[in-house]
C-alpha cells in the first residue's frame, strides 16, 4: 500500500525539480527525500524519477502518480478541515428528540440553520417521559423536554416557557369568556394527557393549586385526539403554542410549562452539542 506521506514528497520534487528543493519544502533532509522516494518506487514497482545531474524529472508512471496524489493529498486536506470543525463544534451530527410543538416551533427552525453550516441535527418526536431515557441510555444527544427532579446524570438550559389555556366545548357556560377561573371547571368531566407525560403533571399541579382534582373521562398524549374529545363534551389545559389561534382562555391563575434542552451531565460542553443547544436557545 502507497503510504501518502511519500505521494507528498513525490509531489513536492516535480515541484521543485531538485531533491535539496523538496527538502527545503517538506523541512527533511536531502537524504530523507531520496529513501522516501526510493520507498515509493518500491511499492509502486516502477521508476518514478529521471536524474541529470542535480534536475529531477517524472517519469511516465511518475506523471501517473503525481495525478493521483493530488486526489489524495486534497482528500487528506479536506479531511483534516472537517475534523478541526468537528472539534470546534461546526460540523457533524447531533441527536435530539422532542416534543411535537418545540419541534415545530424551535428545533425544526435551529435545525435550518445549523444545517446552513454544516452541523445536521437528526430529530426524533417523543414525549419527555419517553426523551429522558433515551437521553441516558444514550441513544440521543439533546432532549427537549420540561426538567425532570433533579438528577445528577442530567444538565439543563433554560429555553422557554409557556402557558396552558383551558378549552372549552361548543355551548360551555364559560365559552367566549376572556378568563376562567379553574375551579368554575371542577365538575366537569376533563381529558389529560397519560401519566408519565410531564404535561400531566402541570394540569394535576394546577387542578391540585385550585382546590380540586379533576374528573377524569379521557386521557391522550395527542393534542389533536384532546380537542376532538373536547368537542365531545370534555374540558382541558393545553399548551397556547399547540392550539390553533384564539382556541383558548386564559386562566385567572396562570399554569405554565417549562422547556429545557437536556443533556447528559459534562456532555454539554462538547463544542458540537454547545453549539445546537446555543442554537435552540437562540431561536427560542
Amino acid at each position: 500500500m502507497i503510504d501518502p506521506r511519500r505521494l507528498r514528497v513525490l509531489r513536492a520534487l516535480a515541484d521543485h525539480g531538485t531533491v535539496t528543493a523538496a527538502g527545503r519544502a517538506l523541512h527533511l533532509t536531502p537524504s530523507a527525500v531520496s529513501q522516501q522516494l526510493a520507498v515509493l518506487e518500491s511499492e509502486a514497482g516502477q521508476e518514478l524519477l529521471r536524474r541529470k545531474g542535480r534536475r529531477v524529472w517524472l517519469t511516465a508512471a511518475g506523471e501517473l502518480l503525481a495525478e493521483h496524489a493530488d486526489a489524495v493529498l486534497a482528500e487528506l486536506d479536506r479531511a483534516e478541515a472537517r475534523l478541526a470543525e468537528l472539534a470546534a463544534g461546526r460540523a457533524g451530527r447531533v441527536r435530539v428528540a422532542a416534543f411535537a410543538t418545540a419541534i415545530t416551533r424551535v428545533v425544526a427552525p435551529a435545525a435550518a440553520n445549523l444545517r446552513r453550516v454544516g452541523i445536521e441535527v437528526h430529530v426524533s418526536d417523543a414525549e419527555g417521559h419517553h426523551s429522558l431515557p433515551m437521553l441516558l441510555d444514550g441513544e440521543i444527544d439533546i432532549a427537549v423536554t420540561m426538567r425532570p427532579e433533579e438528577n445528577p446524570r442530567v444538565a439543563s438550559t433554560p429555553l422557554y416557557s409557556e402557558p396552558f389555556d383551558a378549552v372549552l366545548p361548543p355551548g360551555h357556560p364559560l365559552a367566549g369568556h376572556v378568563e376562567v377561573d379553574l375551579r368554575e371547571l371542577a365538575r366537569d368531566p376533563w381529558v389529560v394527557p397519560s401519566a408519565g407525560n410531564p404535561c400531566q403533571d402541570v394540569v394535576l399541579q394546577a387542578c391540585q393549586g385550585a382546590g380540586f382534582r379533576p374528573r377524569i373521562h379521557h386521557t391522550s398524549d395527542d393534542f389533536t385526539a384532546q380537542l376532538a374529545l373536547i368537542a365531545a363534551g370534555a374540558v382541558a389545559l393545553i399548551p397556547r403554542t399547540a392550539l390553533p389561534e384564539g382556541r383558548g382562555v386564559e386562566l385567572a391563575i396562570p399554569a405554565a410549562r417549562h422547556v429545557f434542552a437536556l443533556t447528559r451531565t459534562g456532555r454539554q460542553e462538547h463544542p458540537l452539542i454547545a453549539t445546537v443547544i446555543r442554537a435552540l436557545v437562540q431561536e427560542a
